[in-house]
Parts: C-alpha cells; structure tokens; sequence
C-alpha cells in the first residue's frame, strides 16, 4: 500500500491583519471547552465549587498553561539553547510548549486558586482532569496540521504511513500526532466521562486525578514508541525518549493517588 503523501498545511489563517495560528487557536478552543465542561462537573456531587469561581479560575489556568508549558519546555529540552539565548525564551509564537511543564502550572495554579476560595484542593482538581483530554486532542491536531513532531519510519505496508512536506528524507513515516491524540485525547477522555459518572468514584477526593495521571503516562509512554524524539535531543539511555522518562513520575504519581482515594472514606 502506498504512503499518504501530506500536502504543506498553512500554520493559520489570518483575520483582517491578524494571523492566528492553529495551535495558539487549539489550546483557546481547548480552555473554553474544558470550562464548560468543568462548570457543569463542580455542581455534581460532592459540589466543588460553583460557577463562577470555575469562571475565575480560567485566568488562573490559561496562566498555569502558558507560563508553566513554557518553563518546561525550556527546562526540560532545551536549557542550554534558550540560556544562552534568554530573549528567546518568552517567544512561544515560534514553538515549544511542555505539556508536563504545563501541568505544573495547572497544578501550582489550583493549589493557589483553592487556597485562596478554601476550596477542597482533590475534589476541585478531579473535576479540571476530567477537561484536560480534550485540550491534548486539540493540541495534537494542531501538531499535525503544522506537520511537526513526526512519527518514526513505519514498516512497509503500515497503511496509515504518511510523508511529511518537511522530512528532508522523506520516509513513510507512523502519523504520531495522531496516534497521540487518539490515546491521549479520544480514549483517555472516554475514561475519564465514565469514571466520572460514577457517584462512588467522585466522592473519592484525588481518584478522577491519579486516574487522569496514570492514564495520561500509560498513553504518553505508549505514543512515544510511534514519535521521532525531538533531533536535538535523540535517544535517551535504554531507548527512552523525554516524553517517556516525563510520563513514568506521572504513572507513580497516579497510582498513588488512586491508593490514596481507595484508602479514605468517600468525602
């Protein structure tokens, strides 16, 4: 079977003299379904919040997203680029965002906010993983319409194998970005609505959460295998990619929490 030959995407379009790119658009259109779906979520019970509060937080949490997806990225994958070229780092326009630094930031960002309106920190942060796969998809999407972030050359008769306008060696190659967004995105939100429709496990403060970080390392782990690492980085020691050894803390992390709910009384 012959590879799908991608033609080169414009990265955006433009509106009257604006340019708006598809990512910076992904991750707007992402923030305002999550909070609609997180203000419908808090009024389940237990309450967490009410809605206007939800509303309040989207500022925190577009904050949380950009500064944190930012910081992260420069951190963890190129720290020795942007130190020595500091005036790039607050140019995100170019590319390069973190989701792990992105979910510090979140996190940072609802610890704050609760502590602030005394709000119970777990139940809160349950009812924000519920939303966050459908901003992975949306951001995946956006990484395969820029044609960035390919996959690895696939085997002869994969039949999704694509070549992509910017591979100087124009490989079949898996489409990663989409792999990704089905794991991360479609599947991992599937997950989380129905876990989240069980009364048992909403009353189990942290449990929607550690389900949300093992379920997002497991897919993230898995996705990987398909994605070329990023050239400036390559392997990592036994194969291993960034996004990988990223997502095994996550995967810990998860499971704790879920440990942790199980342990407690449903509250």
């Amino acid at each position: 079977m012959s590879p799908i030959i991608l033609p080169v995407f414009p990265r955006g379009f433009y509106i009257g003299p604006l340019f708006i790119h598809y990512y910076a658009l992904a991750y707007i259109c992402g923030l305002l379904a999550g909070w609609r779906l997180v203000r419908y979520m808090v009024t389940r019970p237990p309450v967490a919040a009410n809605g206007q509060q939800v509303d309040d937080f989207l500022t925190w949490a577009v904050l949380g997203v950009i500064l944190g997806g930012r910081t992260g990225y420069v951190l963890f994958y190129q720290p020795g680029y942007f130190f020595t070229h500091p005036l790039a780092i607050p140019r995100v326009w170019d590319g390069g965002m973190s989701f792990h630094g992105g979910f510090l930031g979140v996190t940072v960002a609802i610890l704050a906010f609760c502590w602030k309106h005394k709000l119970h920190p777990l139940r809160f942060a349950d009812r924000i993983a519920v939303a966050v796969p459908i901003g992975l998809f949306l951001g995946r999407c956006a990484n395969f319409i820029n044609g960035e972030l390919w996959g690895r050359p696939a085997p002869a008769g994969f039949p999704l194998a694509m070549i992509y306008p910017g591979d100087p060696y124009q490989l079949p190659r898996y489409p990663s970005e989409l792999i990704e967004a089905s794991l991360e995105g479609i599947l991992l939100f599937c997950v989380m609505i129905i876990c989240a429709r069980s009364p048992n496990i909403r009353q189990r403060s942290g449990m929607l959460t550690g389900i949300f970080l093992l379920g997002y390392g497991v897919a993230r782990i898995t996705g990987e295998c398909f994605r070329e690492p990023d050239a400036f980085l390559g392997f990592l020691p036994f194969g291993t990619t960034m996004g990988q050894i990223l997502s095994i803390p996550m995967v810990i992390a998860g499971l704790c929490f879920i440990i942790y709910a199980r342990s407690k009384r449903a509250a």
